[in-house]
């Protein structure tokens, strides 16, 4: 169709030419119009052995760092409130909340919890929190991105004068020990916050987004200095496990579709019972009709694999460091793996590199803010580097565990779209997947 402006009428015959379901997405505040209307392909169950390419969600889906989002967008409201104590503030409510703060943008959820939670914002509070984020991220982030919208945030929030500081200048070259940086920020909070405008809705959505990054990356940098420990102490998480780990049978999943397993898989069905079992105890699993099974997948993959990327709304920074902890865990559980010796080593060596193991790492980088989960860009860009035609669009599988993240799946052409929900969202609604696998890709590989 040649591009032409055309009436009410003739937009409706052609957008109802597209599909028999549409879904109306809601834009961020800044934006217009206020809403986006996206036909959704239909939903299909395409038998697993014609499947050619796999597309996977990372938070949540991939790995476990849904847990330390929540927990920044929940430091978020406590620092612009002052309410950092749980006897202060009970923190983010499970049922309300999280449905609304995971598979959108960054931008959507800072402006739920602000519409939520404003009432509870004490101005002072929140002006010294954002200059603590601006200036921890412009002396201490690493992420050139993130820099240049704190710089854009500061003069838009009329803080102009603190980036031409001769000490910010300054340490910005050369790092500042720990004593010169916190001096520095007290004179900072008390010079410069009375300059922070707040006027609009947009300028606490600014603040807000930059004080939850802040928070995130702290996180990613002390983990990487090997704090993980300490950090699940403080933010009161299981012991005994990784901070940022895959969810359950995932490194196995990913072997099984890159053909890395071929017949040895059959030897990985009673670590996959187990492995269905924790999240079900009251299935009934016939181990040797699963070995069976798991030897002809292993097979079939061998001979041909899939494609596989990994789709997240997470920026390109977060993501290499997460998936970098992923593959590092993914690693030593092969060392469990009942596999002959030299099949180990090459599966070791696979997962040594996130960047050469999936063929495409899609992420909000690739994008824009305005346009992540559910618009559905970021998969359309996967289905791209994938060099998926449009005709072979049905035989892609999608994994997502939020409302937003399969909507976004449908809404690119993927109609083979699962559901994989996780302690924190149960709440989601999931009519929009094709099939729910309540145990994980565990349920994969065992029914499907």
């Amino acid at each position: 169709m040649s591009k032409k402006i055309v009436n009410r009428q003739v937009a409706i015959t052609e957008l109802s030419k597209l599909s028999s379901q549409f879904v109306i997405v809601e834009n961020p505040s800044y934006i217009h119009p206020n809403y986006d209307i996206f036909p959704l392909v239909k939903k299909n169950k395409t038998p697993f052995n014609k499947v050619i390419a796999t597309v996977m969600d990372m938070d949540g889906t991939t790995t476990t760092t849904e847990v330390l989002c929540i927990h920044s967008l929940e430091y978020m409201v406590r620092a612009i409130s002052g309410k950092l104590a749980k006897s202060e503030w009970n923190g983010l409510n499970h049922v309300k909340d999280y449905p609304n703060i995971i598979g959108n943008s960054t931008t959507k959820h800072v402006e739920y919890l602000l519409n939520s939670y404003g009432s509870m914002i004490i101005k002072s509070e929140a002006q010294s929190a954002f200059i603590k984020a601006a200036i921890w991220t412009l002396i201490k982030g690493k992420d050139v991105g993130r820099k240049n919208e704190v710089k854009n945030n500061l003069i838009a929030l009329g803080l102009n004068e603190l980036l031409f500081d001769k000490r910010i200048i300054q340490f910005q070259s050369a790092r500042p020990d720990e004593n010169k940086y916190l001096e520095f920020i007290k004179y900072a909070v008390r010079k410069y916050s009375k300059f922070v405008k707040l006027n609009q809705k947009e300028d606490s959505v600014r603040m807000g987004i930059d004080i939850y990054y802040q928070r995130y990356h702290e996180i990613l940098e002390r983990l990487l200095r090997g704090e993980s420990q300490k950090i699940i102490s403080e933010l009161s998480l299981e012991k005994g496990k990784h901070l940022i780990e895959p969810l359950p049978a995932v490194g196995i999943f990913l072997a099984f579709v890159k053909g890395l397993l071929g017949k040895d898989a059959s030897k990985l069905s009673k670590y996959i019972a187990e492995t269905k079992l924790k999240k079900n105890p009251k299935s009934k699993i016939n181990i040797e009709k699963l070995s069976n099974h798991l030897e002809n997948l292993g097979t079939h993959f061998q001979n041909k694999p899939m494609k596989i990327a990994v789709v997240t709304s997470s920026i390109s920074y977060e993501a290499d460091i997460v998936l970098g902890e992923v593959f590092k865990v993914i690693q030593n559980e092969i060392k469990t793996w009942q596999l002959p010796t030299a099949k180990r080593k090459k599966l070791i060596e696979r997962f040594s590199d996130h960047n050469r193991f999936y063929d495409a790492v899609i992420t909000a980088s690739d994008s824009s803010e305005i346009r992540l989960k559910p618009h559905r860009d970021l998969y359309s860009i996967a289905l791209n580097k994938l060099s998926i035609p449009i005709i072979d669009f049905d035989k892609v599988i999608g994994f997502e565990d939020s409302e937003s993240g399969l909507i976004a799946m449908r809404a690119a052409g993927i109609g083979n779209c699962v559901a994989v929900p996780f302690t924190q969202t149960s709440g989601h609604n999931f009519k929009a997947a094709s099939l729910i696998a309540k145990n994980g890709v565990a349920d994969i590989l065992v029914k499907f």
